[in-house]
């Protein structure tokens, strides 16, 4: 299915926080236009809040461009500053985690571009915490199995 739809004129029920009320608003841009294979969202970060929670996925790709503002990228442990202008890729099943910071005194806008992974893992450092996305279900990693074996015969 083909559209076309002006950015301006998205239905609002494809916009998370369409009053900008909190400290991120996206327009999922993919969703309206009916993508299936790659989302795309822009997302809007106001000054002093956060785009997500620290994490990494197990299989998804992603791609950004920082286009207005800017900001620090938390990626794979590290602090890079970021600017209108900056693209970043993170590959797919590099379990790189990433969190993009809005440290300035204006809204950050990013184009944040990733495919869709059935069983796509998420995996959230900073809490200790998998994801399993598709199935909604939060596990917290210290909470591990003693003694466990995936061999059958034991």
């Amino acid at each position: 299915m083909e559209r076309i739809l002006n950015i301006n004129n998205i239905p609002k029920e494809y916009i998370d926080d369409p009053d900008f009320q909190s400290k991120m608003k996206t327009i999922y841009l993919g969703d309206a236009l009916g993508s299936e294979k790659i989302y795309v969202n822009i997302d809007y970060v106001k000054p002093g809040a956060k785009s997500v929670k620290y994490h990494s996925h197990s299989k998804q790709e992603e791609f950004f461009l920082i286009m207005n503002g800017t900001g620090m990228l938390r990626i794979d442990g590290e602090e890079i500053k970021i600017a209108s202008g900056d693209v970043i890729s993170k590959s797919a099943g590099k379990d790189i985690a990433h969190q993009f910071i809005n440290n300035s005194a204006e809204i950050l806008q990013i184009l944040d571009i990733g495919t869709r992974e059935i069983d796509d893992v998420a995996t959230y450092p900073d809490e200790n915490v998998v994801y399993l996305r598709n199935k909604e279900l939060a596990f917290k990693i210290n909470n591990k199995l003693e003694k466990w074996n995936s061999d059958p015969n034991k």
